[in-house]
């Protein structure tokens, strides 16, 4: 990995504080890092607070607690320079509902540049069949408008849009989910490439695991606004060590007709994000649950005894058995 990019510590977003109505905690205490020119994976279901997270790193959502750097400065949420703004870029699930109908793939992209003052007026068109080139669309399509285009088109237009400002940091939130196989496999495979050819460092959010699997460096799995583990992307796949991480690979598709085995098998839904258990957030739905995870919220832990939680190296999960190999086999 390359130097820290992006550093969370302890950070927590808070919902209904203001209205008097009972605090959320929908991103409680998560620490991650993003190095320079790394893909990081976050994958969770929906309602863990992936998007609640991505939202905050991009200036969306206010910090409640923790603290946020960027190239070894603070990020503040509101108030930042322009040049922050554009060093820091995101790309949504849905990027239609951001795109104004009534103008073409050229207009958007020209005001973008226009506005940052990054183009001379006489190289706008050039520099937009550029940056169409860039996520291999066509530069026929600049006179294209967003309604006309398939949904794999818009989601290469919204990438697009996002490298026009010439970001470090891209948080790709959710970018492939709303697309088919064959599409999503094209979207993956151009992060990669503008990961290897820009130097770009991603936050690629993901509700599937084998969707990161062949891109990301590190991988991070959220449970319930925590980080519950995080490691290198083999470490992980290879030995999973918290319950719903392997729920989570056990739901990835597989010719193979052998059975579930007790302790990797998620039972029932996630909790309302309003009731949540004592102690361990997943023990509701955990096949090793025992009296300590209701009594003791289990903390990231290195799982070979190799770290507590604070540093970046290892493998780390959140879970009281996560030292106990036998009992965590599929």
């Amino acid at each position: 990995m390359g130097e820290r990019l992006l550093e969370l510590s302890d950070v927590s977003v808070v919902f209904g504080r203001r209205r008097g109505a009972s605090a959320i905690r929908a991103v409680d205490r998560v620490s991650l890092d993003v190095g320079a020119g790394e893909i990081v994976g976050l994958v969770g279901e929906s309602g863990s607070g992936k998007s609640t997270l991505a939202r905050l790193i991009v200036g969306i959502n206010e910090l409640a607690e923790g603290e946020m750097r960027f190239d070894g400065m603070p990020l503040p949420v509101s108030g930042r320079s322009a040049q922050l703004r554009r060093r820091i870029q995101m790309v949504f699930q849905d990027p239609f509902s951001s795109l104004n109908p009534r103008m073409s793939v050229y207009q958007h992209l020209a005001e973008l540049l226009r506005v940052h003052e990054l183009v001379p007026r006489h190289q706008l068109r050039p520099h937009c069949e550029e940056l169409l080139e860039m996520v291999h669309l066509p530069v026929g399509l600049l006179d294209a408008r967003p309604r006309s285009m398939s949904g794999g088109q818009r989601q290469r237009f919204a990438i697009a849009r996002a490298l026009a400002l010439e970001p470090d940091l891209l948080v790709a939130d959710e970018a492939c989910s709303a697309l088919d196989v064959s599409v999503q496999a094209g979207i993956i495979a151009l992060f990669a490439e503008l990961r290897r050819e820009l130097g770009l460092a991603i936050l690629f959010i993901a509700h599937d695991l084998a969707v990161v699997r062949h891109v990301c460096d590190r991988l991070a799995v959220m449970y319930m606004g925590q980080i519950v583990e995080r490691g290198t992307i083999e470490s992980v796949f290879a030995d999973p060590r918290h319950p719903y991480t392997r729920g989570l690979l056990q739901a990835i598709p597989r010719i193979s007709v052998a059975p579930l085995s007790a302790t990797s098998a998620m039972r029932g839904e996630p909790p309302s994000i309003t009731r949540l258990p004592s102690g361990c957030r997943f023990r509701s739905r955990c096949p090793l649950a025992v009296e300590l995870c209701e009594q003791q919220q289990p903390q990231l832990i290195g799982v070979n005894g190799d770290g507590d939680g604070d540093g970046d190296a290892g493998h780390l999960a959140a879970c009281h058995f996560a030292r106990t190999h036998d009992q965590l086999k599929l």
